[in-house]
């Protein structure tokens, strides 16, 4: 008999991803964003056949894909080693070379969309203002550019046109809690919910005639729900939600007069399909656990990229009642059930407040008896149900993991989500303290083999609780970490800076709690070993918030392996970078553990 050797982390090294994708108007052709040769390009599937091949060679990530209505080119949203300025280009359904369509060198283009006949571009950018930013409409025929909205006192998108591309509608984003939504009506700026002193949101707002909108909202609501604006009779109507359940994001399908309505509740997604005739909802099976975009055939067919904790990201159709995947991103060598399925907890922190939790359970026959903590970034974001290699090949060689929502977090509701804003570093710290208190009581986890890591605001909190509870920890990793909430709000992109007194806090009038929670006060207690991943091109949290604390840290001896990444942003788009880093981290972490005896 022919036998095989266990796989190795190596499998988990090569596990492919998808960023974002589009369908041809005529569902004959897939392209998609993928790193299938080690970095990110577009390729292609001829549909119904399922055998990809490569469109572009540009080796750079695309965050946003959009066909033309007529089948003739597709636009892409490409950045620049992760430095997020993207730039919208253009490209045949062959491939071939990219086009350039808008660019301007250090700014940013998003929000891209085309008109019905294919001749007119809608965009969002901070080329003229950094700050508030500018929504266009480019002619493509003429290359004549015009704006249509210009923010004035926050950074302002545009989300939306109505059929007729009279009417637009742009959302003013004061903080990641608190958003409106304004209809651009004639002469008139409607605000699409009512007048409130109380801070709400407002998403994925789409036309369903000229005059009638649908989107997605928590007015006068914890969790956001479906509701509709019509403009001629200037009337806003609650339709449709489910019960502790965030729609996050909808979806028109005009062949059927319905809405498709994905929601978040906790780490999992879900999906709807509302009547618009009868508000009826009809729950949809999911073949993931999250939704990571979506593609709304004119014929009604639905497609979507998603992903589970034991499957990485794959794109699949829905047809007939019956989801069909396209792609079949696996891990190599393993089959699923040799993968790690997370346990979901659930512990009272420090005031009562309940917080949900993943634990990915090392196998007895292999456990080391060490728990990573890990920390998710944001902060108002969640530790979802997905795939993550760093989890599974840590899992694989004797590693535990503990990921808990702490509060901040979203998919548990507003209240819940704005619990951080203006407290990055009181309440979290302690629901995360708590749940590593839950884990030793349990039984999970041994005081004395507990070790830390965190990604972006995850980077922040991994470096404050070392500073301020260095007892549990034996060995400290912070990716991308800001260490000084002073200089990290000085240092964010223009258009966030308007945000960043409800998000963070004001230098000035929360001097002492900002000092109080940031990590660089904290030095002193900064004694266990520390591996510090920074991408020099990182426009959210800036090469010298590492710097800052790496150097603060050496100068008093301590033990700091720091590594710069030249060609990165905030993330990893290359698999070369991402494998360097996974491999620096089992190497850096099986330093200082000891085999159980």
């Amino acid at each position: 008999m022919i036998s095989f050797p266990q796989p190795d982390v190596e499998n988990f090294f090569q596990t492919f991803s998808i960023q974002s994708f589009t369908v041809s108007p005529d569902e004959s052709q897939l392209v998609f964003s993928t790193n299938l040769n080690g970095k990110f390009n577009l390729w292609a599937m001829d549909l119904p056949d399922t055998f990809p091949y490569p469109l572009s060679f540009h080796n750079q990530g695309s965050s946003e894909l959009t066909y033309d209505k007529n089948g003739q080119y597709i636009l892409a949203v490409i950045d620049n080693d992760g430095d997020e300025n993207g730039q919208i280009y253009a490209l045949p359904p062959f491939g071939g070379d990219l086009k350039r369509i808008r660019y301007q060198h250090d700014a940013q283009h998003m929000m891209v969309s085309l008109s019905k006949d294919g001749k007119r571009l809608y965009y969002t950018s901070n080329k003229e203002d950094q700050t508030y930013l500018k929504s266009y409409c480019y002619d493509l025929e003429s290359d004549k550019e015009k704006v249509i909205i210009h923010g004035k006192d926050t950074a302002t998108y545009l989300y939306a046109k109505s059929p007729n591309e009279k009417n637009f509608i742009y959302i003013k984003t004061f903080g990641n809690t608190y958003s409106l939504a304004y209809a651009k009506y004639g002469e008139k700026d409607v605000l699409l919910t009512p007048e409130t002193t109380q801070k709400h949101t407002v998403l994925s707002p789409a036309f369903i005639t000229d005059t009638l909108i649908y989107f997605i909202t928590n007015y006068d609501s914890d969790f956001s729900y479906l509701a509709r604006f019509d403009l001629e009779k200037n009337e806003f109507t609650k339709v449709a939600e489910v019960e502790d359940e965030d729609f996050i994001e909808l979806y028109y399908n005009e062949a059927a007069n319905a809405l498709y309505v994905a929601s978040e509740k906790g780490v999992i997604d879900h999906l709807y399909k509302v009547g618009l005739e009868d508000q009826s909802i009809e729950n949809i099976d999911l073949p993931a656990s999250v939704i990571d975009g979506v593609h709304l055939a004119e014929s009604g067919t639905l497609y979507i990229n998603a992903k589970s904790a034991t499957r990485p990201s794959n794109i699949y159709q829905l047809k007939s009642g019956e989801w069909t995947p396209l792609t079949n991103y696996g891990v190599p060598g393993l089959i699923r059930e040799e993968l790690c399925e997370p346990e979901i907890h659930a512990y009272s922190s420090f005031d009562g407040l309940e917080i949900e939790a993943h634990f990915f359970r090392a196998k007895k026959s292999v456990s080391n008896g060490h728990v990573i903590l890990w920390l998710h970034g944001g902060p108002q974001a969640a530790e979802r149900a997905t795939f993550r290699s760093l989890f599974q090949f840590l899992v694989h060689r004797g590693y535990s993991i503990f990921a808990p929502n702490f509060r901040g977090s979203t998919g548990y509701g507003l209240a819940f989500s704005k619990m951080v804003e203006g407290d990055w570093g009181y309440g979290p710290r302690l629901d995360n303290i708590q749940g590593l208190e839950y884990l030793i009581e349990q039984g999970y986890a041994e005081r004395n083999k507990i070790l830390l890591m965190g990604g972006s605001y995850g980077g922040y909190m991994a470096l404050l609780l070392h500073g301020r509870h260095p007892e549990y920890f034996k060995a400290v990793v912070d990716i991308f970490g800001p260490c000084n909430l002073f200089s990290f709000i000085d240092s964010v992109p223009e258009h966030w800076k308007p945000l960043t007194k409800q998000w963070v806090g004001d230098a000035v009038e929360n001097k002492e709690k900002l000092t109080e929670d940031s990590p660089i006060q904290y030095l002193d207690t900064m004694t266990k070993p520390m591996l510090v991943i920074q991408g020099a091109k990182d426009p959210r949290v800036v090469k010298a918030e590492s710097d800052q604390i790496v150097q603060a840290l050496k100068e008093k001896g301590r033990e700091v392996d720091y590594l710069v990444l030249e060609d990165e942003g905030h993330g990893f788009s290359k698999k070369e970078n991402e494998i360097k880093v996974y491999r620096k981290v089992l190497a850096f972490f099986d330093q200082y553990i000891t085999p159980q005896s």
